[in-house]
Formats: structure tokens, sequence, C-alpha cells
């Protein structure tokens, strides 16, 4: 049973107190106690006939009153009346004083519903009505829980903490996941107290916030099926995991600086550890993807790159319009399966085109690439892939690299992760 009182709850004490039950038979009623019943009427009731609070006068005949010199003041008496004097109290000396509040409230039921006198009954009444008494409830639910309830003192502890990690790029939910022991707030309640400016970091300090829309499915037509998609498309990709349900996919793509930069960044992710590989190419043709595929199977070696690479879901970009070069190796033998999306259609590869997110808030849209270094690039992989990520509980993709495969593709291209406190995701990581 719930602990509050619901709308229809009230109702039903509205109706029952007017019918003159005793708080201990609605009680029953409701299955609650009957001090519940007496504390929700007396909370809730609202007084009617009441005097001017400002006004210590409250009998009930202050209106219609005409009565003056009740005091008897020497010098030929007072000609102020009485209610107005300033210098006496009349309801302390006049005999026909009768005060507007109503004793039988101060007992139950507290309200005036159900009482013979009432329509004739000139002082102060009481009343309990449901629909407000639920409006002033709700009220109250609400209000109780908004602001901070921090002190102060521990809220200057958290900012202290949280503030230069934010400053460093990290997102809320990584620095909650790496220090949830010592913050004790949920994500949720920082955002909060962020938009309450309860911090010296600001919504701007923040990562762009992107809400995503739901995207339709639609059929996506081409004027001209490319030879190279025969047999490759996003319908055969399905198809095929589907025959191979234990395939780890990997999602891959470019990305581009700004116009007039040559130099261009090649991104693979794995999706069942959102571990991104990036490498940085001297340009954006089908010769550097393939000088990439062949220089990972000469240090994995063939084999590993087979159980690591099994299949490889991509874009239709030009440099990645020669497919058989990057499915076998220089000796002839097959060692992936590419496979590509429909025309227009990124969101069929989404985990590498988030994680694109995170590149750009290092290196921003409109960067030139051409002053990248491979060192830098190194750099901006393994910060990146030391992010707490929320949908894998809140472990980074190197915590799940942990397969004798995957930590030889790590130590083949000198990744390590990056402490928590030290992770940064802006530019000045990779500015000289």
């Amino acid at each position: 049973m719930s602990k509050h009182l619901s709308l229809s709850d009230r109702a039903m004490i509205e109706r029952l107190i007017s019918m003159d039950f005793s708080f201990a038979a609605i009680a029953d009623k409701l299955n609650r106690s009957p001090s519940t019943i007496s504390r929700e009427v007396k909370r809730y009731r609202v007084f009617t006939g009441r005097v001017n609070p400002s006004c210590k006068n409250d009998c009930t005949k202050y209106h219609s009153c005409l009565r003056n010199n009740l005091c008897h003041v020497e010098n030929g008496g007072c000609f102020t009346r009485c209610k107005l004097c300033s210098d006496c109290n009349c309801t302390l000396i006049c005999k026909e004083y009768e005060s507007l509040h109503c004793e039988l409230l101060d007992k139950p039921p507290y309200v005036c519903s159900g009482c013979s006198k009432q329509k004739t009954c000139k002082k102060e009444h009481a009343y309990y009505t449901a629909h407000r008494a639920h409006s002033e409830y709700l009220h109250t639910l609400k209000t109780s829980r908004t602001g901070i309830r921090t002190s102060p003192e521990r809220m200057a502890e958290i900012g202290d903490l949280i503030s230069p990690l934010i400053m460093k790029g990290q997102s809320i939910n990584h620095i909650i996941s790496t220090h949830s022991d010592e913050i004790g707030l949920s994500e949720k309640t920082i955002y909060n107290y962020i938009d309450s400016n309860a911090f010296s970091v600001k919504n701007i300090d923040l990562p762009k916030k992107v809400t995503y829309r739901q995207r339709r499915p639609k059929k996506v037509l081409t004027k001209l099926e490319y030879k190279c998609r025969r047999g490759r498309t996003f319908d055969d990709f399905q198809s095929f995991v589907e025959l191979h349900p234990d395939y780890d996919i990997v999602e891959m793509d470019t990305v581009k600086g700004a116009r007039g930069s040559k130099k261009v960044l090649l991104t693979m992710i794995f999706r069942r550890s959102n571990f991104m590989l990036i490498f940085l190419m001297p340009d954006g043709t089908m010769k550097s993807v393939q000088e990439v595929f062949d220089i990972l199977t000469e240090k994995l070696g063939l084999k590993t790159f087979r159980k690591l690479f099994k299949v490889i879901l991509t874009d239709n970009g030009v440099e990645f319009k020669d497919p058989d070069s990057l499915e076998y190796a220089p000796n002839g033998c097959q060692r992936t399966k590419i496979f590509f999306c429909d025309p227009q259609a990124s969101w069929q590869k989404p985990h590498i085109e988030k994680n694109h997110t995170l590149i750009r808030r290092i290196i921003p849209k409109g960067t030139s690439l051409n002053s990248l270094s491979a060192e830098d690039v190194r750099l901006v992989c393994c910060h990146i892939n030391s992010v707490a990520r929320e949908i894998f509980d809140n472990k980074t993709p190197f915590e799940l690299m942990s397969d004798l495969n995957s930590l030889k593709l790590l130590d083949s291209l000198n990744l390590q992760a990056v402490p928590a406190d030290k992770v940064i995701l802006k530019p000045i990581l990779i500015k000289n």
C-alpha cells in the first residue's frame, strides 16, 4: 500500500466527514491509522470568515460595533470608536465581546462539515476540500525535491574534484564512474547542480549534449550500383551476420580535416568493446587505406588479423572502392570480409559515428590535419579509449580488450590506458 493518500482517498475523507463519521471509522475504511486522517484534515483544512491578521480585534461584532468610551477616559471621555482606539483593548473590557475563534475547531473533526450550526454561526469556519488538499500536497511534494540539499562544505569539495576534470574535457559520466565513492551523487544530480550554477564550471564547459531523433527506416535507392558493392551490400551484411553471430563486427570510416588538408584519419571500431583505432594517412586514397591494412597484417600476422577483423562494415567513400585489395593480403590469402552501408545511411554504423564526436572534441571541425604526427594520433587514441562507457557498466574500452589477440594488437600499436583523472578531451592535448 502507498504511504501517501491519493485524490480518491481524500475525496472519501471529505464525504465521510460531512456524514459525521469519526476519524476511526474513516481510517478503518481507508485501511489507515486514525492519526493519519487527523493530521491530514488539520494540515489541509481552510479557514473562512477570519478577521484581518493585522487587526488585534477578532470580535464577531467588529464590523457593526458602534461602542465608545468603554474605558472611561478622564477629561470628558474618549470619542473614538473603541474598536479603533489605540489606547485600550476593548476585547478585554467589553462584556459583549465574542471571539471569532470556534472552540469546536480545536477537537475532532476540526472542521465545520456536519455541524448543525454552521449556517447561522457567525464565527470562523473551517472546511476540508479534497481537490484543494491534493493540490497543496502535490505542490509540497514537488518543492521538497527541488533545490540543493547538499551542504556548502560538501558542495565545495565536489566542485574542487569535478571542475578540473571537466575542464580537461571529461564527461560527467566518466567522472562519476571513476569517482563515485568520493562524489556520492548521481549523474543527473550533478547536471542539475551545474544548471543551478552551484559549481565554478558552467554548461558551456560541458561537452556538447547531442540528442538523436529516432531514424525512420527507409529504402535508399542509388542511381548507380557500383561493381564493388555487388555481394557486399548492407542486406548481404545482415545475412552474413545471421550466419556468423559470434563474429565481432568492425566499423570503418575516415575523418577529414579542413579544406586543403591532405592528411586523413582512418578510424576502425570494435562493436563489442567500443575500442577505436585511429591511423594517420598521408591522403584519402585507396592506396593509403591498403597500406594501413598491410602494415597491420605484418605486425599482427595473418592469423591474428583474421581473428580480430573477421568482418568490416564501412561507407561508400572513394577510399574504400577497392575492397579486393583490403580483403586479401599481398600473398593472396583472404584476411577479412568487407561490406558497405547503404548510400546516405551512416546510421547503419552508429558506433563509429558516435565515437567521432570524441575525436572532434580534440580536433574540431575545420582544423587542418597536416600538422599532426603519428604520436599525436596515438595519444588521441589512448585518451579516447580511456573514457568510461555507460553502456558497458562504466568500463573503459581498454578494460574490455582483455583477450590475447586484443592485447597483441595494443602491444603492436603501443597503446596504453590513461589514468581516469588524466584523460583530456580538448585541443590542448595535442598542442605543442
